[in-house]
């Protein structure tokens, strides 16, 4: 079983981190890569330079339809079933994010729609139920999500 953890880039990291993935496409802001501790850099997982932009414009006003495009954009994307081989077989996977708002984070429309998705579960065995997708959407930073098996 892998847990699934979302963090902020700029808190200190743990040791029951596990696997961290950095899952935004820019680097975070202030941040010196020497002090910077990551795994992996899933740039390839993180919304497209011009949705990002997009959204940018106006974050409160788009969050919504940021989620779907984004959605789209992942159910389109090779990088998605090569991004679950790489993190799998690790206990814990922490998906680490730059932003300020921890409440529409990136990570949590990935995780909902790239290893939720029907088509993900039945491949990869991510969260089989609701509540998991629930408790993404609406977790503060740093939860510990319900344990998927990989």
């Amino acid at each position: 079983m892998t847990r699934i953890k979302i963090k902020r880039a700029y808190e200190k990291p743990e040791p029951d981190d596990g696997f961290r993935v950095f899952v935004d496409r820019l680097w975070p802001r202030g941040m010196r890569k020497e002090d910077f501790r990551y795994d992996l850099w899933a740039k390839q997982i993180a919304p497209s330079a011009a949705l990002r932009r997009w959204y940018h414009e106006d974050m409160p006003g788009r969050w919504e339809e940021f989620g779907r495009r984004y959605a789209a954009e992942l159910r389109q994307s090779p990088a998605v079933a090569e991004f679950v081989r790489q993190i799998t077989g690790n206990d814990t996977v922490t998906l680490v994010y730059a932003s300020r708002n921890a409440l529409q984070i990136c990570a949590s429309v990935f995780v909902s729609t790239a290893l939720v998705e029907s088509s993900r579960i039945s491949t990869f065995g991510f969260f089989s139920s609701a509540l998991a997708i629930h408790s993404l959407c609406f977790c503060p930073p740093d939860t510990l999500l319900p344990p998927c098996s990989i």
